[in-house]
């Protein structure tokens, strides 16, 4: 889908590369054609894409994919778990996260409206390692059951409660 230039997918790599993420890669479904070759024109290798078997088993199945994928650069010691249908957020919410998350490094870190944690969710190397065993049932579950701190980066980015579920949705945040 079509967005600031580019398409949804196109500018969430380039606003995380841009944010200088050592590694940005990208779960998909098995078979998603059209997704492929947007990675193809977006430049994504092959060997940063994921492929999440079970997409039907909803978001935290992709979320233990990643965690479980051996593709991962060495040396990384922090993972951002960003949304694919979060295009919308301010540039400045999430640069300051990224910051945020660099000066708490042992904690997990969330923007946070008015008290209310929202994603992309920082995540320091400990807590990532823990997530293909998880048995929660979604990814809000693992966190609150986990002793690791959680920081929250309060922002006024209004775009932290919504995303792209629906095509109104789409219509309504568009650039």
């Amino acid at each position: 889908m079509p967005w600031a230039g580019t398409t949804v997918i196109g500018h969430l790599v380039e606003q995380w590369r841009g944010l200088g993420a050592a590694q940005v890669a990208v779960v998909t479904a098995p078979g998603a054609v059209a997704l492929g070759a947007e990675l193809e024109r977006l430049a994504v290798p092959p060997t940063d894409r994921i492929v999440n078997p079970a997409p039907q088993a909803g978001m935290f199945s992709s979320i233990q994919c990643a965690a479980a994928w051996t593709g991962w650069g060495p040396g990384l010691t922090h993972w951002l778990i960003a949304l694919g249908d979060q295009p919308h957020l301010r540039p400045g919410t999430l640069r300051r996260l990224v910051e945020f998350g660099v000066a708490h490094p042992h904690a997990i870190c969330q923007p946070a409206a008015a008290g209310r944690p929202a994603h992309p969710v920082w995540l320091p190397e400990r807590v990532w390692r823990r997530l293909p065993a998880a048995t929660a049932p979604n990814l809000k579950a693992f966190l609150h059951a986990h002793a690791d701190p959680v920081c929250l980066c309060e922002t006024d980015d209004p775009g932290l409660a919504q995303d792209l579920d629906h095509p109104a949705d789409y219509e309504r945040l568009r650039p």
